[in-house]
């Protein structure tokens, strides 16, 4: 069995302890309050996963989590409630969900090289304050993407649980908003896997979606929890307040940490980047400045 192999089964075992420790949560817990047990569960099983992040001393243990977790709450939510509820919202929903979790989860386990590989920004995240290292580990890089996922999962429970609301133009839009970003985060990742595979030293990807957007990868991501979002509104619009800071929060963490982050890197690795900064839009899609247009 190769290294790789060998790597994905402790994956899928972390996994399934981890997933099994909340659901045994759920089954025995006497907290009446669906949500509040919800994240309960979540947190029991990031708290899993970071136990094997840190004996195996890679806490890309974790990458797979913001995929995985969505769908099994959405199956949860539906099927532990009274009611029938909305069959088509739920369909709808679930086109959405399913579909950008399984693309995102084969697209981080096609090309994840195993657990010799950690992602870069957990090592520069640690570094920062060394003495703290188990701090920044687990509430920097497991805690903290948990409660963002949770945040933005709360528009998908308010539209299971809570919506009475019947189908309108509202949930059309929310579906075609969740189909579109996956659709633009599959063709954005083809397209710079194809472009990694046949660059040159120096080069910088500025072509298709990467022409209108250095991050259209993260612009799909932000566009599938706003759908989410508007699931939650269509079904109960008086929560609103709380259905939208998911997505929000969302956008603030590309805009101003991992946007920021990854950008930083790509200058100290390739001055001429600065070029497409000058020339491409940052985030939101737009058509590339004339004046640097690639011949």
């Amino acid at each position: 069995m190769s290294s790789r192999s060998i790597s994905f089964a402790w994956i899928i075992f972390a996994y399934i302890t981890a997933c099994g420790s909340g659901l045994l949560y759920l089954e025995f817990s006497n907290q009446p309050n669906l949500l509040i047990n919800s994240f309960i569960a979540d947190i029991i099983a990031t708290v899993v996963i970071f136990v094997f992040s840190r004996l195996f001393k890679n806490s890309s243990f974790y990458d797979a989590y913001w995929s995985v977790i969505p769908p099994l709450f959405l199956l949860y939510w539906w099927n532990t409630q009274d009611s029938d509820g909305h069959q088509l919202r739920y369909l709808f929903i679930s086109v959405v969900v399913w579909f950008w979790a399984i693309r995102l989860t084969w697209n981080w386990a096609k090309h994840w090289p195993g657990l010799q590989h950690e992602d870069w920004r957990y090592e520069l995240l640690r570094k920062k304050a060394p003495k703290m290292e188990i701090f920044t580990d687990f509430f920097g890089i497991h805690f903290f993407p948990t409660i963002q996922v949770f945040l933005g999962m709360l528009p998908m429970y308010a539209a299971i649980r809570l919506g009475e609301n019947s189908i309108g133009i509202l949930d059309y839009l929310a579906l075609f908003t969740g189909v579109s970003a996956v659709l633009i985060q599959l063709i954005s990742d083809r397209q710079l896997h194809q472009f990694i595979a046949t660059r040159k030293d120096g080069d910088i990807i500025q072509h298709g979606l990467w022409g209108w957007s250095r991050h259209p990868n993260y612009f799909g991501e932000f566009l599938f929890w706003c759908s989410l979002g508007l699931f939650g509104l269509a079904a109960y619009p008086a929560g609103w307040w709380w259905e939208m800071p998911g997505a929000i929060a969302m956008l603030c963490m590309f805009l101003f940490a991992s946007i920021p982050l990854m950008e930083t890197r790509s200058l100290e690795r390739r001055p001429q980047y600065q070029s497409i900064i000058n020339s491409i839009p940052m985030f939101f899609p737009w058509p590339p400045k004339k004046a640097y247009r690639k011949a």
